[in-house]
């Protein structure tokens, strides 16, 4: 125990941690909403020297990633086929975040219990591994964006 303090009494705090949980909750929605706006306005260019992609601009190479940000921007518009052609995986991906999301606020909320993923690399591995298995796919068959 650290001198001249009380250790905090059973519960305490909790009432502060609910309200950092749905904070942070909150942010990251209006941070997704303004994301969603910006690439509801935005118009993709077709041409591949104004991509955002760095590796695509400098280097001339399709990323794994190629054609995930004119995607999103075609789902934000609701242009499904589009986004689908750009990218085959952004459908998944962005439904995949807004799950994310509500369960990180369910779980915020005291409303549902998330389990604990013991090896959440292996989550990351898994996600890497389905982009680069579409890109290498995407790469035999010609049907990169670009």
């Amino acid at each position: 125990m650290i001198r001249g303090r009380r250790p905090a009494p059973a519960g305490a705090g909790s009432a502060g941690q609910f309200w950092t949980g749905l904070r942070g909750w909150a942010l990251a929605g209006v941070a997704g909403l303004a994301a969603l706006a910006v690439l509801h306005a935005w118009q993709p260019s077709a041409d591949p020297r104004l991509a955002l992609c760095l590796l695509r601009r400098f280097a001339g190479l399709p990323c794994p990633g190629c054609g995930l940000t004119r995607a999103c921007a075609h789902l934000a518009k609701g242009e499904w086929s589009a986004a689908l052609r750009d990218h085959p995986l952004a459908p998944l991906l962005a439904a995949e975040a807004a799950l994310a999301w509500a369960a990180w606020g369910g779980a915020a909320a005291g409303l549902l219990r998330l389990p604990r993923l013991s090896r959440p690399e292996l989550a990351a591995i898994g996600h890497v591994a389905l982009l680069v298995a579409v890109w290498l796919g995407r790469v035999a068959t010609g049907t990169l964006p670009w």
